[in-house]
Formats: structure tokens, C-alpha cells, sequence
């Protein structure tokens, strides 16, 4: 049984998956870590160079999935997987270079030293963004205090997508109930971990924007951001988280 897997979803990467699996693999303990790649049926060939990795790389696994339904679904699937193969910690981690692979350790190291949540964050002391345009860091520091004010809680990166779960995060918070498809996925495990009374500890993290490849934002994914947060308040309002 693996200590921890790296849930790396994919659509579209195939100049970022193979330098991303190998760099991982230079900071993980390869003995008991696991990558698990989750591939949306990427049309570029990202799933069969993940293949390549896997047959090649022990430590490493390939999740297809048949149609493209978003980063929520991708990584619930990637999440199920790594329960059942026993993971006592579940990692997100963007395909992209965003994150960095030597920070992950750090997140691990947290969750061991009693953390049920580390969260990369970009918005506490030491944090912060590279390579970002002013409507971006706009939108991104707004849509967090967006959600930070209208959820009442203290977590400073709501959207932030670097994480590492303790398997209890997971096996409590209900992952069939959530149902956020894009960046509010993000929001709505950070807010139903709070809401559960877990640990969340935000760690600083520069994020880089990335080099190769195309940015899966959209409008739809801000907008669906932008009414799901209230729609998660009256839910706990009510009881139902």
C-alpha cells in the first residue's frame, strides 16, 4: 500500500506529462509513493505518453477516462483510486509546472506532522505569483476573498490547487456530493474539510504561470465559481454539508 499518490490530471499536456512524472519522481520516495496520472482522453496524446512512463516507471500508474468532464470529476476519479489502493495520503498537483515538484515534500511532511490538510498557498507571507498579468492576480485574489467572506472562514487560498489530503479528509467529507466540475472544486474540498472540523494549514508557495501548452481557464469555470460559493453557504446553512 502506497504512503502517498500524486493524483495529476491531464488533458492536452503532452509537452508538460513526461518532465512532470520525472521530476516527481526525483522528489518522492519512489519505494512507497505512487503518480497516478488521469488522463480525459486527451486528443494530443498525452494518455499514450503517460502509458510509455508507466510501463517503464513502476511508481507510476495511467487512469483513462473516456470524455473530458473537467477538473472536479478528474480528480474524484484520481481520489477514489488512490483509496482503494490503501494511500494514507492523496496529492493534487497541476501538469503544468504551476506547481512546484520540489515543494511537494513540504506538503507530505506537513500532513505527517499532524495536518489533515496542507495547502500550497499563494496568498500567505512568503507566497505569492509569477509571470501573472494584472487582470489575472485581479480575478484570482479577488475570487478568494470572494469566497473567503462569503464562506466566513480563515483559509487565505480557497482556490488553490496544491494540495495533500489525509485519506480520513476524504473518506469524510462525501466525495459524491460534490459537485463542482472546475476551479470551485478547489473551494468546495477546502470548505467541506473546514466544515468537518479538519486541520487546514496553508503553506507558502510561488505559482508560476505556465510555459507550454494552453490554459484550461475559462469563463464558464469563473462563473460557475462565482454561484457556487453562495450555493455551498445556504447548503451549510441548512445542514447539508
Amino acid at each position: 500500500m502506497p504512503r502517498a499518490v500524486v493524483c495529476l490530471p491531464t488533458y492536452d499536456e503532452r509537452e508538460n506529462v513526461e518532465a512532470m512524472v520525472r521530476a516527481l519522481g526525483a522528489v518522492l520516495d519512489t519505494t512507497r509513493d505512487r503518480v497516478l496520472v488521469i488522463d480525459d482522453d486527451s486528443p494530443d496524446g498525452t494518455g499514450a505518453i503517460a502509458d510509455e512512463l508507466a510501463s517503464e516507471l513502476p511508481w507510476v500508474e495511467v487512469l483513462h477516462r473516456p470524455v473530458k468532464e473537467g477538473l472536479g470529476p478528474a480528480y474524484l476519479s484520481g481520489f477514489r483510486a488512490a483509496l482503494a489502493q490503501g494511500a494514507e495520503l492523496v496529492l493534487e498537483v497541476d501538469c503544468d509546472f504551476s506547481h512546484d515538484p520540489k515543494d511537494v515534500p513540504r506538503l507530505i511532511d506537513a500532513c505527517e506532522r499532524g495536518a489533515d490538510l496542507a495547502l500550497g498557498s499563494r496568498y500567505v507571507e512568503g507566497g505569492g505569483t509569477v509571470n501573472w498579468g494584472l487582470v489575472r492576480r485581479t480575478v484570482s485574489a479577488g475570487g478568494s476573498l470572494y469566497a473567503r467572506t462569503l464562506l466566513g472562514v480563515g483559509v487565505r487560498d480557497l482556490t488553490g490547487g496544491f494540495k495533500c489530503f489525509r485519506r480520513g479528509v476524504l473518506e469524510t467529507i462525501d466525495l459524491d456530493a460534490v459537485a463542482a466540475r472546475g476551479y470551485a472544486f478547489q473551494i468546495e474540498t477546502t470548505y467541506r474539510a473546514l466544515r468537518a472540523g479538519f486541520t487546514v494549514v496553508e503553506l507558502p508557495i510561488v505559482f508560476v504561470d505556465r510555459e507550454v501548452g494552453g490554459s484550461k481557464m475559462s469563463r464558464s469555470i469563473v462563473l460557475e465559481a462565482v454561484w457556487r460559493v453562495p450555493l455551498l453557504r445556504w447548503q451549510a446553512c441548512r445542514g447539508r454539508l
